[in-house]
């Protein structure tokens, strides 16, 4: 059954190139059905029949500042198609192409058969610390914007909708100059909030989320950390208005939830789906998304790190694909690379000092066709490295690396590679004057 469910797999995975994607790999650039980068940040999800519909953050101008807010459609999860925009900009107001619109998030109001977008709204330097709302009358609009304003006379700036089972809906955000966070329950037509159910003191959170599970609800959120990653945490109550639990880590602190913040939080069957941002403050167009399977087996949400994985969602079930993995000390060592030993490294040992004249080639097995390949790194610079990557001494791609949190924690990341059938070589740090982050292993799928 194991081989069969492999083969499965493979089959799947080979259709990437002709039928669009049949996976998710976090971290990988994601294109929607015309070939375009994906541009949708900061995500919300709305559900409508079998139709999911990604609201985000339109980041291809490479700014903070105010372009667009996407909608894209899928009935998979997978495959995306770009519809018109759900919201644009409009001069002399608190959404024009100098001010801040972030995590827009959708919820259907049944009262007025509406959709009402909720929205963080704010000047060019954060300095508003506002909501926004829009309305539409179809799932990606075009909305109306309706305004922007502190809630309840309070700061709001990361933000979030829940709508709970009965349809009450109600905003999570960071308030108070983002110390304290705030649950608040909003008016029967989605479009103000009456009150403050839930204060947390001195939480320092934000990008909130919560799940629902068995009547226990699960607030996912980060800390503060500007546009860098931090340790994402969990909290869980069986009523809105609390108490809360102390915090609990969704992922290992040392990965700051692989490196990524949370954005939006979708229930699959008995366990969820991470969805999250790998955010590049310098390129943030070039920021990627970090979804993953959100596993509550253990009593509580734990993210399963998967390179590459799919979603049945009739079963309301995941599947994690299983690769080769290849230690890179087994490797061919060029140059001046050299052998480092850690105890975060599978094995004990990874290669360092690749670029700048270190290399290491590894020999893997392919299957003729577009495989995911996943470089298990460790950079603990607090800047991003890159490598060049060649197959059977062809030409090389370039591959940005993220900073990991330390040179002894490890992070995956997907480079699709074409493999011809049977045996392959990949280089490492050829052709390049910088370092290379330190190579602990790679995995083949």
């Amino acid at each position: 059954m194991a081989m069969l469910s492999l083969l499965v797999f493979s089959a799947l995975a080979s259709l990437l190139l002709v039928n669009g994607q049949s996976v998710i790999v976090p971290g990988a650039p994601w294109k929607d059905t015309s070939g375009d980068a994906i541009q949708a940040h900061g995500a919300g999800i709305l559900k409508v029949g079998n139709t999911f519909y990604w609201f985000g953050e339109d980041k291809s101008h490479n700014s903070t500042l105010f372009k667009a807010v996407s909608c894209y459609s899928s009935t998979d999860l997978v495959n995306w198609s770009r519809h018109n925009d759900a919201l644009s900009p409009i001069a002399g107001t608190m959404i024009s192409t100098s001010n801040v619109v972030e995590r827009p998030k959708v919820i259907f109001n049944s009262k007025n058969s509406e959709y009402v977008m909720w929205f963080h709204s704010d000047t060019s330097n954060y300095g508003a610390a506002m909501v926004g709302v829009a309305t539409a009358k179809t799932p990606c609009g075009p909305y109306t914007y309706k305004g922007s304003w502190k809630p309840l006379g309070a700061d709001s700036r990361d933000e979030g909708l829940f709508k709970d089972d009965n349809g009450t809906a109600y905003l999570l955000y960071a308030s108070d100059n983002n110390q304290n966070f705030k649950i608040s329950q909003l008016d029967v037509n989605y479009y103000n909030v009456t009150s403050v159910v839930s204060q947390m003191n001195g939480a320092t959170l934000e990008a909130p989320g919560i799940i629902k599970r068995d009547g226990v609800y699960w607030l996912i959120a980060s800390h503060t950390s500007g546009w860098d990653p931090n340790p994402n945490k969990a909290f869980h109550a069986t009523s809105l208005s609390g108490p809360w639990s102390s915090q609990a880590d969704i992922a290992p602190e040392s990965t700051r939830t692989y490196y990524s913040q949370n954005a939006y939080d979708l229930p699959l069957g008995s366990n969820a789906i991470y969805m999250g941002d790998r955010w590049r403050s310098d390129v943030l167009g070039s920021s990627q998304y970090i979804w993953y399977p959100l596993d509550f087996s253990s009593g509580s949400p734990q993210i399963v790190p998967a390179d590459v994985w799919s979603v049945n969602l009739a079963a309301g079930t995941y599947s994690v694909a299983t690769g080769t993995a290849y230690e890179a000390e087994d490797g061919q060592l060029g140059g001046s690379s050299r052998l480092l030993s850690g105890s975060g490294f599978s094995g004990g040992e990874a290669v360092g000092y690749l670029g700048n004249g270190g290399t290491v080639t590894i020999t893997v097995q392919g299957r003729g066709t577009a495989q995911w390949v996943s470089l298990y790194i460790a950079n603990g610079d607090s800047t991003w490295r890159n490598t060049t990557i060649s197959v059977n001494g062809g030409s090389s791609v370039t591959l940005d690396e993220p900073d990991t949190g330390g040179g002894n924690v490890v992070l995956s990341i997907p480079v699709q590679l074409s493999l011809r059938s049977g045996s392959n070589t990949i280089t490492f740090g050829a052709g390049q004057t910088n370092y290379a982050a330190d190579l602990d292993k790679i995995i083949v799928y």
